[in-house]
């Protein structure tokens, strides 16, 4: 079975020229990694209002922050054979990128996928696992993901560091797999069989 992750990144601003600044990841079996991420000498750009969200200082990203070569080979060699995914694959996907450009490292080195996915696979298999009919498992999947989106509604907001954010992407496939679980246990064996509701 491939190995799933769950990413976060922090940045230094939402501009075109917005650079990480601290990346964590949680392994399905909860093990997780964060670093705080040294700029490269030539990302630059810093807005304090950005600042005012994650709470990371540039000064102490300078002080304590793992240069950004080592965090962008340690992601490839701890993450290359995973399935990685992360809540906006498209602005993380982006500050992943630069990471590994400024590193030397090909861009699309690792690819990002949506959180939704990782959610709905896990469904999938949990309901395939458990005997539901393979016709069947679409809709129930269906039934699952739209309880998981107005469930999520209700979520305390992020906490805009980076690895209690991707902690919360790991809790909502682990709810997920949850959901899952518990449609099985509540349904008889028959009615596995048959239509969903």
């Amino acid at each position: 079975m491939t190995r799933i992750a769950f990413l976060d990144f922090e940045a230094s601003s939402l501009g075109k020229a917005s650079y990480p600044i601290e990346v964590a990841w949680v392994f399905a079996d909860g093990a997780s990694e964060s670093f705080l991420i040294r700029p490269a000498p030539a990302w630059t750009d810093w807005a304090p209002e950005a600042e005012a969200v994650h709470g990371i200082p540039r000064q102490r990203l300078m002080r304590e922050g793992v240069p950004h070569d080592w965090v962008a080979l340690h992601m490839l060699t701890t993450l290359r054979d995973a399935a990685v995914y992360a809540s906006a694959p498209s602005w993380d996907g982006q500050w992943l990128s630069r990471l590994l450009r400024a590193s030397g490292l090909p861009r699309h080195a690792l690819r990002l996928n949506a959180t939704a996915e990782a959610q709905r696979r896990a469904v999938l298999d949990v309901l395939a696992a458990g005997g539901l009919a393979a016709s069947h498992r679409d809709g129930v999947a269906g039934r699952v993901m739209a309880d998981l989106r107005r469930e999520a509604k209700d979520d305390p907001s992020p906490e805009h560091r980076a690895l209690s954010d991707a902690r919360r992407e790991w809790r909502r496939w682990q709810r997920a797999r949850a959901r899952a679980e518990a449609f099985l246990r509540d349904s008889a064996p028959d009615a596995r069989q048959a239509a969903p509701r």
